[in-house]
């Protein structure tokens, strides 16, 4: 008998992992991808030996190239598990504003943070479709609904996501796929690294799990389309 399984995008820093660790601490398996492998055998290394009763497994992909999310998806398919849970998580920052932002700034963001869950989505679904289960994490942020200063092409890359997150659930409704679309605001992870903020004004990457977990851990009768969560002092 298998544990659950959950996937995760992206899942070796931040946001990911601290999903991972919280699923992995249930009882789940876990499925991740990163682009640095040193970075993947230290993850696995330490949360298969924090929790013994769980497998994390680990694939090295860059999921802004369309091959690499066709390869991801078929290492996962390969484990022969069921996906519980599918995180779509893989994202980027570039800050700057749309007039003047480096050309191929929306490119990247679009092929990151939008085109990696749109095809992991894609390739996983027909097994969750066919036996009418699973619950799917867009994972967005408070840039899908409020534009900011300096948020540019990322802030297009993310209204996108929320609305491919809409267009899931509605798609979806019948086939007894549950879908959240998860909009943080700022969060202490390695992207605010060396940004003189103090930590109080950020969010913990566990609560972003925390509410990931709840939100599963409800009854199939309902969902939960999505979660705003803000540092308490408010946007940074």
């Amino acid at each position: 008998m298998h544990n659950k399984l959950i996937v995760v995008s992206g899942g070796t820093k931040g946001i990911g992992k601290a999903i991972i660790e919280r699923f992995m601490e249930d009882g789940f398996d876990a499925v991740t991808c990163s682009r640095n492998e040193a970075d993947l055998y230290s993850l696995k290394s330490e949360l298969e030996t924090k929790f013994s009763q769980s497998s994390l497994y680990t694939f090295k992909a860059d999921l802004s190239v369309k091959s690499e999310v066709f390869a991801f998806a078929a290492f996962i398919e390969g484990l022969k598990q069921l996906v519980d849970v599918l995180v779509n998580n893989t994202g980027v920052f570039i800050p700057g504003e749309v007039h003047q932002e480096e050309d191929g700034a929306l490119e990247k963001m679009i092929d990151t943070n939008l085109y990696s869950a749109y095809h992991l989505t894609r390739a996983l679904l027909p097994e969750m479709k066919t036996r009418n289960g699973g619950h799917i994490f867009n994972m967005c942020s408070i840039a899908s609904i409020i534009a900011y200063a300096n948020g540019g092409s990322y802030s297009i890359s993310k209204f996108a996501m929320y609305g491919m997150s809409k267009v899931l659930r509605e798609e979806l409704k019948p086939y007894g796929i549950r879908v959240t679309a998860i909009l943080p605001g700022a969060t202490y992870t390695a992207s605010w690294e060396g940004v003189d903020v103090p930590e109080e004004r950020l969010m913990k990457a566990e609560d972003v799990a925390e509410a990931v977990q709840s939100a599963n851990c409800m009854s199939t009768t309902s969902v939960v389309e999505e979660i705003v969560i803000r540092p308490q002092l408010g946007d940074l």
